[in-house]
Formats: structure tokens, C-alpha cells, sequence
């Protein structure tokens, strides 16, 4: 085996360099200030927990996403966390189970996934969001939407849409409007997910397909849902909508599909994606949830890894400081704003190590172009 093919990582891992990784750490740090900022206090889950306990939380997300392992000390299976959200939930329910409601928790780390996905094929990525413990109001959906929105404008994401769907939707009306049978609503839910109509109606589920209408821009698309004859089993989520859409800033595009189910397997009542200009794929989704102990909880999540494209570059200023500096007026340029690389013998060439300026004596002067 070659070193080139050792030093190979593994398919969907990589390693980020200086410029991306200053970005991702810069976005990352700007979101969560603006989360605490918000009364969010911040909690880092485990990265790793048993296999078992892990499983017992995904809620309809596929097994097959973590990435498992034996712990050579216990001798039991553990998995790599491939979502944050609900590992902040076990905390809520049971370390920080005495603590008042609503609770506010924030958080920040990587997450790993055992198989890629064609549309997003890196299998490792950083998680960022919050999650609001003890509540599933409209209020709380409010927060929640405008934090994630603020959010993202502070690391400057712009064009931002929100999608919102109703992921019980099916099942609601399933239980007494339009009556399913157990082995036929899920499917009924697949095909309203995949938008066939023909399927639905070899299904015969005909009472469902103008769902597939109520869709697109919110005000016409939360029009035709109320159209529908549900006898009034809509008519609680369909006032919540719009009072959520009410709230939402004039600058962000607001949309609905109430069937969309990829991506919303444990959400209650209501869910949302987040898009935005420039950028492939969605860049977050929340919605209101239950934790294991029968809490209601609403949240998002975000991904800093995809906000590369449309951040700033980072202007930092490098200056090469010589053997014998003054150490005092350094520590004044730092916190003014400048990034110091120190000689260690006089051989070293400040300009060769990326440094834009030098320090000669007190004065700060240019490298030649």
C-alpha cells in the first residue's frame, strides 16, 4: 500500500483548512451568541452513547444512519450521535428534569452518519440549534422561527425561505375525517409525500388529493388547505399557521406543503424547512416534538458547514513580530485586531509564513507586493 492510499480519508470525511475552517467557526460562534443572547444556555451531548439508548430515541429515523462500534470496556455496542436534537432532549428529561419550564437549551457540535446521502454526501457535519423544552405553543413556534431566522442573517444569509408542513396531518384526518386503515396510512402518507396522485387514487384515498394542491406560496397554498372539507378537524393548525406567518420578517419567502414527511419522523403538529439563496439543499428544520417522558418541545436545527458560499471571507491582518519584540505593545495589537506570528530565530521570513505586515521596532510596516 502506497502512502497516498494511506493517508486517504474515508468516503463523505474531509478535512477543512484554514479559510474554511476559520468561516465554520466563525458562523458557528456568531449563531450560538445570537441563541444565548436569547436566554439559550448552551449543553454539549456526548458524542458517543450506547447503541441501545440511542435507538430508543430515533422515533422513525433510520437505525441504519449511526455508526456503530464495540466500547472495549464495557464490551457493548455504542453509535455515533447522528443528530443533537434528541440527545438535548434526554438531558432535559433527565439531568435537567427539575429545572423550571420552559426550559432553553442551545448547542453545537459534529454529527456522523453511516451511510452518504446522494444529496448531501459529506458524513460528517457540524449541528447547530436550540430547543425551546417544555412547550409547543404558536408562541413557541414563533420564537423559534424568528431565532433561527436571526440566526442565520448574522452570519449574512440572505434570500432566506421557510416551508412549513404538518407532519400529523395524515394521521389526523386519518382518525375520523377521512377514515384509513392502519395498513394503508402510511402508505397513503408516502404517496402524498412523492405528490402521485394516481397512487392515491388506486389507494383510494380520493378525499386526500387536493392536499397536493394546497401547495407553494403560503398565501395562496394555506387558502386552498382551508377550502378543504375536513369538518373543522383543520381548522386549529390552519389559525396557527397563519398567526406563525404573521410574524415572520417581510425579507423572508414564506411557503407551504402540509405533506412533506422526509426529514419531519418524530415532529407533532408542525414543521419547517429553511432555505436560501445560493445555497444547495436545505440549510435547517425545526418543528414541535415530545420528548421520551411525554414533554411537549419545539426547536431547530442548522448547519454551519453549508453557509461557506455566501459568509464573508475573513480579512485577517498577519503581523510578523522579530526575535526581541516588545511583548507589551503585541498584546495591545491583538486585541486591536491583528494576528501575530513570532519569530522563533532570526532566519524566519514573516512574508514566506503569510504575514502581510511586520513589526520594526514600534512601527507596523507593509511586505512589499
Amino acid at each position: 500500500m502506497t502512502q497516498q492510499n494511506i493517508d486517504l480519508l474515508p468516503e463523505g470525511f474531509h478535512d477543512r483548512l484554514f479559510e474554511e475552517a476559520a468561516l465554520i467557526s466563525r458562523n458557528a460562534r456568531s449563531m450560538t451568541d445570537i441563541l444565548t443572547a436569547h436566554g439559550y444556555r448552551r449543553v454539549m451531548p456526548a458524542i458517543a452513547e450506547y447503541e441501545s439508548s440511542l435507538i430508543s430515541r430515533l422515533q422513525g429515523v433510520d437505525r441504519n444512519h449511526l455508526m456503530r462500534f464495540t466500547d472495549p470496556v464495557s464490551g457493548r455496542t455504542m453509535a455515533m450521535r447522528s443528530d443533537m436534537t434528541l440527545q438535548v432532549g434526554r438531558i432535559a428529561a433527565t439531568r435537567l428534569t427539575d429545572m423550571p419550564r420552559p426550559l432553553r437549551l442551545c448547542y453545537h457540535g459534529v454529527v456522523a452518519k453511516l451511510r452518504v446521502n446522494p444529496l448531501n454526501p459529506n458524513r460528517e457535519m457540524t449541528q447547530l440549534g436550540a430547543e425551546l423544552i417544555g412547550s409547543d405553543t404558536i408562541s413557541a413556534v414563533c420564537e423559534m422561527v424568528a431565532l433561527a431566522i436571526e440566526a442565520l442573517k448574522s452570519v449574512g444569509v440572505k434570500g432566506i425561505t421557510i416551508d412549513f408542513t404538518l407532519p400529523d396531518l395524515v394521521k389526523t384526518l386519518a382518525q375520523k375525517t377521512f377514515p384509513l386503515a392502519d395498513d394503508v396510512l402510511q402508505k397513503v402518507s408516502e404517496q402524498l409525500d412523492m405528490k402521485d396522485a394516481s397512487a392515491l387514487k388506486s389507494l383510494g384515498a380520493d378525499d386526500y388529493l387536493p392536499l397536493l394542491y394546497a401547495t407553494g406560496e403560503f398565501a395562496d397554498a394555506i387558502e386552498k388547505l382551508s377550502a378543504i372539507d375536513a369538518g373543522g378537524a383543520l381548522s386549529s393548525r390552519i389559525e396557527g399557521l397563519k398567526s406563525i406567518a404573521q410574524h415572520i420578517a417581510d425579507d423572508v419567502h414564506v411557503t407551504l406543503d402540509p405533506t412533506e414527511r422526509h426529514g419531519f419522523e418524530y415532529q407533532s403538529w408542525i414543521g419547517f424547512t429553511l432555505y436560501a439563496d445560493n445555497i444547495a439543499g436545505a440549510i435547517g428544520r425545526g418543528g414541535t416534538y415530545q420528548l421520551d417522558n411525554g414533554e411537549d418541545a419545539t426547536g431547530f436545527s442548522l448547519y454551519p458547514d453549508a453557509l461557506n458560499n455566501v459568509s464573508n471571507v475573513i480579512e485577517e491582518r498577519y503581523l510578523f513580530l522579530p526575535l526581541n519584540h516588545d511583548v507589551g505593545l503585541a498584546s495591545g495589537l491583538r486585541k486591536e485586531g491583528w494576528v501575530t506570528v513570532a519569530a522563533l530565530k532570526d532566519s524566519d521570513d514573516g512574508k514566506a509564513l503569510g504575514c502581510s505586515h511586520y513589526l520594526d521596532d514600534q512601527t507596523i510596516i507593509a511586505y512589499a507586493s
